[in-house]
């Protein structure tokens, strides 16, 4: 998985609890078109890839989101999701470089953005075959308090 990049509204959106890390739902779209992440903070500010062909506006939810503390007392936390995919089905899907996870669960303001992660070069999925973000062991997000 690229080092995700997290939009600036991140973390004023946990500062200000519009985004709970522990208790809301969390998706991943596509795109071609860069994002902007000093200014972009919403999905709807995303040009998302074209629906069809096993993807869907509005992306897959993540599974297994957990915020935790990686060991008694370590004062390190870790945001993780289980890896998640797209198949492309029937035909191969519209082309994307970026893909960038946000959160589905408020409603005021709806779907913040969270991170993006750059694959570094387009991308397009053949048909029958599946494109997995591999979240890895450091989850997506990674952070260690003062002790």
């Amino acid at each position: 998985m690229p080092t995700p990049t997290f939009f600036h509204s991140f973390a004023r959106d946990i500062a200000n609890g519009t985004i709970d890390l522990d208790t809301h739902a969390f998706k991943a779209v596509l795109s071609l078109t860069a994002p902007t992440v000093g200014t972009n903070e919403v999905l709807a500010d995303l040009t998302q890839i074209a629906n069809g062909n096993g993807y869907t506006t509005g992306g897959v939810a993540l599974a297994s989101v957990t915020y935790a503390e990686t060991g008694a007392g370590t004062g390190i936390w870790q945001w993780t999701c289980a890896d998640f995919s797209w198949t492309a089905s029937p035909a191969d899907m519209a082309p994307f470089r970026y893909v960038s996870i946000y959160c589905d669960t408020p409603t005021s303001p709806a779907d913040p953005l969270v991170a993006v992660l750059d694959y570094g070069s387009s991308l397009t999925v053949p048909n029958g075959s599946t494109f997995t973000v591999d979240v890895g062991a450091s989850g997506v997000l990674r952070a260690q308090g003062t002790p």
